[in-house]
Parts: structure tokens; C-alpha cells; sequence
């Protein structure tokens, strides 16, 4: 986790992440990478030279999940952690019976996260999207919009007047599971109906099946062509 907690750290000051005062909340899904960042960062703050504190959200959609696993791992890192009730599921799957529910589904998590963000005094929110979401983003923008895009690391949104940032953009998702089975991150399972049969995926597959085929380090050359980081700010790929 202090490997991680480092990378977190390198992302923050190339892209002026956090600034002395920051309250920032996590959206803590209940997954590995949010679950990740939300650790990383706490222990960020105990060291870093710029104070700031961690304060985690999980958005409960309609499923009513247990979290009590969640508020034990929080308390373990000292994150001030909040459950905040939505009637999201209840909009997306029964009402409007969304064929493709992901994007409307999407827009009313990241609302609600930021309105409750700022109702507990936030002024940043944090999301967990690591160095593969890039590459994925990526290529969903490409097929799907005829666009060259993915997400910045920081984003104003100017309405909700918060700052977005994803501390995690230089994590490889293989580092986010060895730190799941090392540190004992209590992933919460998904009781989404569409998770794992979303347009994400596939770009993850077609991804990995670019990579057999060209070999090692294809997306250490991708993140580098569709970030224009110099190479000297990443690791060396490990398969």
C-alpha cells in the first residue's frame, strides 16, 4: 500500500492534485480501486507536505448492501467514511428499464456523489480510474464517438463548483489486485445486473489481445502516446 500511496503521490504533483486544506471525498463503490485509492491516500495525508483529509462516500444504489466490512477497513486508515441511501436502481432498472443503463446510471452516481460531497464540506472529489481506464476510455471514445479522448486527471466542473481529480492514473490494475490479495481489501461484490457485460469490457479484452500479439510493454507505449508523458515517468512493465 506504500507503493501505491507513492505512485498516488507522483500523479498529484505533476498534475497540482492537492492543495494545503483540501477536504476530498472518495467515491467508495465498494470495488478494488476505489477501495485502493481511498487507503492510498490516507496514507498520503499522514506524510504528504501540503495537509489535507480523506472522506469516503458509498452511494448505495437501491441494493442495500452490507458495509460494515467497508467501515472497518475506513476506520483501519482513519477516513472519516458516510453511506448515503439513492434511489438510483429503482430509477434505472425499474422505472425507465434502461436497455443500456450504464450511462444514465453514470450521470446520476456522479451527481448525487457530488452533491453529497459538497453537503459534507468537500471541495474535491476522487475517483479511482487507474492507468488501464485510461487506455480503455480511450479506445471507447475512439470506436464509439469517432474521438481521440479520455478523462483528465483534473477536471473543474464549473457547475457543481468541485475539482475531479483521479489520483490513480499511473496505477496498473494488475498492482490495484496484488494490493486486494496482499492487504486484505474487503471488495465488496457488484449486485449491478449489468456489470461485466459492459463496452468497457470488451475494450479491456481487445486491449488484451493487442498485447499478445505486439508483446511486452503495449500499453506502457499507449499510455505514453495518448498521454504524452515522457517515459521516464512511468515503471517498466511487468507481465
Amino acid at each position: 500500500m506504500q507503493r501505491i500511496a507513492g505512485q498516488i503521490r507522483k500523479a498529484v504533483e505533476d498534475y497540482h492534485m492537492i492543495d494545503e486544506g483540501d477536504r476530498i471525498a472518495v467515491g467508495i463503490s465498494g470495488g478494488k480501486d476505489s477501495l485502493v485509492l481511498a487507503a492510498g491516500l490516507a496514507l498520503l495525508s499522514e506524510y504528504y507536505p501540503k495537509k489535507f483529509e480523506v472522506v469516503g462516500i458509498t452511494l448505495d444504489m437501491g441494493f442495500k448492501s452490507d458495509y460494515t466490512e467497508i467501515r472497518k477497513f475506513c476506520g483501519k486508515y482513519g477516513i472519516e467514511y458516510h453511506v448515503k441511501y439513492t434511489e438510483i436502481k429503482t430509477v434505472v432498472f425499474d422505472i425507465r428499464k434502461e436497455s443500456n443503463p450504464c450511462s444514465l446510471c453514470s450521470r446520476m452516481r456522479r451527481g448525487a456523489l457530488n452533491d453529497y460531497a459538497k453537503e459534507l464540506g468537500c471541495n474535491k472529489v476522487a475517483l479511482g480510474h487507474h492507468r488501464d481506464d485510461v487506455l480503455e476510455t480511450f479506445f471507447l471514445s475512439l470506436f464509439y464517438e469517432g474521438r481521440l479522448s479520455t478523462f483528465s486527471p483534473v477536471t473543474h466542473m464549473t457547475r457543481a463548483g468541485l475539482y475531479q481529480i483521479r489520483p490513480l492514473i499511473y496505477v496498473r490494475e494488475y498492482e490495484v489486485k496484488s494490493i486486494v490479495r496482499d492487504c486484505d481489501v474487503p471488495v465488496l461484490k457488484s449486485l449491478c445486473p449489468a456489470d461485466g457485460f459492459t463496452k468497457r469490457e470488451d475494450m479491456k479484452e481487445i486491449i488484451d489481445e493487442l498485447d499478445k500479439k505486439t508483446g511486452k510493454g503495449l500499453r506502457k507505449r499507449l499510455f505514453h502516446a495518448v498521454t504524452g508523458l515522457p517515459d521516464w515517468r512511468l515503471e517498466d512493465e511487468k507481465q
